[in-house]
């Protein structure tokens, strides 16, 4: 296989998958995208995709890479291993497995091991930046993997990310920067629930707080983004609930592998799991805010 790769196939086309997808196009490669959802698969087509369907098979003989962004490790390991003739025995020795999904960084490990047996590479290269990124092709890339894959990937990763971090040669490592990533995200997602909580327990305007939070020092990201939905009262999900119920338990077990404490994401991930259990699990992960009882939440504007 010549250095350059042509032929991309996406796997995956929610939110994320869509927008790589899209960008990709965007810079001229040719893009083959794959969903269950055939909405999903319409809409790439008209974008300008060579090829889309419901199986990645029935083209695996055109692809030279296959990037995946899909919601875990067990879809993960499903489309790769699972069926009477597994998708890595349909692919040419050599494509490229892209993984941009979010796994352990254990998972990650054993999941390269299991596609060397069939001569495939694995880039471990877990991002960040939202669906308004992916869209634009200014994610965050956190990249591990061999230094040839790099050079051959190079017009893929130019296309659809902003910044490309390359954390070292060992697959694995991208993965556990992304999970240090995800404690992050989800302890600030948990903490301005609780502050914005206080507030309405306290009586104190949630519109005020909230402008006030976002033009001093106990701002964040998160808090910006994610409590904007509690004073809209949507909580249309573009991150689920149960996504940090997933991905805070890779953060404890990656914890757990070193031996390490982690108090703080401990307590926000019981915290989502709380929402998740208390029917939020599909809401918008800032939804957490729903666990706290006795105080009142503005209600979407009709």
């Amino acid at each position: 296989m010549g250095n350059i790769v042509k032929n991309v196939g996406v796997i995956g086309l929610g939110s994320m998958g869509m927008g790589i997808a899209q960008s990709l196009i965007k810079n001229n490669i040719p893009t083959y995208g794959f969903d269950l959802s055939p909405n999903a698969c319409q809409t790439l087509k008209q974008a300008g995709a060579v090829a889309v369907g419901q199986n990645a098979a029935e083209y695996a003989q055109d692809l030279q890479a296959l990037l995946l962004v899909v919601v875990n490790g067990r879809q993960v390991e499903a489309i790769l291993f699972e069926g009477d003739k597994p998708l890595v025995e349909q692919l040419h020795p050599g494509t490229i497995i892209v993984l941009h999904s979010t796994l352990a960084a254990e998972q990650t490990k054993r999941i390269a091991k299991r596609l060397e047996q069939y001569q495939l590479p694995l880039m471990d290269a877990p991002i960040s930046g939202g669906a308004l990124k992916a869209a634009e092709g200014k994610l965050t890339v956190m990249a591990s993997g061999a230094p040839a894959l790099f050079e051959q990937l190079n017009a893929i990763f130019a296309a659809i990310s902003e910044r490309l971090y390359r954390v070292g040669d060992e697959v694995g490592l991208g993965s556990t920067v992304k999970t240090i990533h995800q404690l992050l995200a989800g302890v600030h997602i948990a903490v301005a629930a609780e502050s914005m909580a206080l507030a309405a327990k306290a009586g104190i305007d949630l519109n005020m707080m909230y402008d006030i939070v976002t033009h001093a020092a106990g701002n964040s990201w998160m808090f910006e983004n994610r409590m904007q939905h509690v004073l809209d009262g949507d909580y249309t999900p573009k991150s689920s609930v149960d996504i940090f119920v997933k991905d805070l338990g890779l953060v404890m077990e990656t914890g757990k592998a070193l031996n390490f404490p982690l108090p703080i994401a401990a307590t926000a991930h019981q915290m989502f799991i709380s929402a998740s259990h208390e029917g939020f699990g599909h809401q918008d992960d800032s939804a957490v805010i729903k666990t706290f009882k006795g105080i009142a939440l503005p209600e979407k504007k009709v």
